[in-house]
């Protein structure tokens, strides 16, 4: 039997940029973390041939080709996994529309333990390049690079994109203290957010030169918060469907009620509201908004084996 554990991410500023149609010609920057939610990947031999699949259902196959589930498909296409192999998600939140980057944690967690399942051991930047190529040449998903490389390395980054993929592992200053996750009630499916989508230069230059400001800036945690409001502010100017009048409203009374900026993680729609806040508003923004809160902290390091017992 192999577990591996792969961690959350909160993408904080210079989304979109991680887009191979933007970064390919002018260079992306994201700054990114992971965070102690984790998503568990168990793999365990069989000893007939079937291959059985278990998440929010179950699935019983004989072949790699009919499984439905295309992440664990494909990624056994990649490692080269026949049968006779059991394989199970296990989550600490549910991960459906949380914007917190799940899928690419479960493509990076499984390629982890095939790998290990073979005998096989692989660095970091192999574990997010196969992720990419799995969900973005392979699946042909509207998403960026970043989450695959930040749930592969973990901690917290500046992720920058060119002709190669560079990441600068930052000192975080206990900035988690700052950080509020409130859950907004609402799920969505990202491809149909990204879908309306559209990329525009301006905004996305702006955005990069924004990350790269809150790298150099992580000591203000109030200074990041302010950054991050011009961000959702131009990110609903990307794509409208990133909010919404409800989650709107929730952010104005958010900083109403004394929080610095913030944005909803991910590509928007719903998920996880992130606020940087003084630490003494922080009940009042609860009260305020009548949110469920995610209490994190960040993760130090990205996915890996922590159970590995095989004959």
């Amino acid at each position: 039997m192999i577990i591996t554990q792969t961690p959350l991410r909160v993408s904080l500023l210079g989304g979109n940029t991680d887009f191979p149609e933007y970064f390919k010609k002018y260079g992306g920057a994201v700054l990114t973390t992971t965070i102690d939610k984790y998503i568990y990947c168990i793999v365990k031999e069989r000893f007939d041939k079937e291959i059985r699949i278990n998440y929010s259902v179950k699935e019983i196959v004989n072949k790699v080709k009919d499984i439905k589930h295309e992440l664990v498909r494909e990624a056994m296409k990649l490692v080269g996994v026949k049968d006779s192999i059991e394989i199970t998600f296990l989550s600490d939140i549910p991960s459906e529309g949380s914007g917190l980057g799940s899928s690419s944690a479960v493509t990076v967690g499984a390629l982890n333990a095939l790998h290990c399942f073979k005998g096989e051991s692989i660095g970091a930047r192999q574990l997010a390049e196969e992720a990419c190529k799995i969900e973005i040449d392979l699946l042909r998903r509207p998403i960026g690079l970043q989450d695959q490389y930040a749930v592969a390395f973990g901690n917290f980054n500046l992720i920058e994109f060119g002709k190669s993929i560079k990441l600068k592992q930052i000192e975080s200053h206990n900035l988690e203290d700052y950080f509020m996750l409130l859950h907004t009630g609402k799920t969505r499916e990202t491809s149909k957010i990204l879908s309306g989508m559209r990329l525009k230069k301006k905004i996305l230059d702006r955005n990069k030169a924004l990350a790269k400001m809150g790298y150099l800036n992580l000591t203000n945690p109030k200074l990041l918060g302010e950054l991050l409001d011009e961000y959702w502010e131009l990110k609903k100017e990307l794509n409208p469907a990133a909010s919404s009048s409800e989650i709107d409203e929730m952010y104005k009374k958010a900083k109403k009620a004394g929080a610095w900026g913030g944005k909803i993680v991910g590509a928007g729609g719903g998920g996880f509201l992130l606020l940087v806040t003084p630490t003494n508003k922080k009940a009042a923004i609860k009260n305020k908004l009548g949110l469920r809160e995610l209490p994190i902290r960040f993760s130090r390091s990205g996915s890996k084996v922590i159970f590995d017992i095989q004959k």
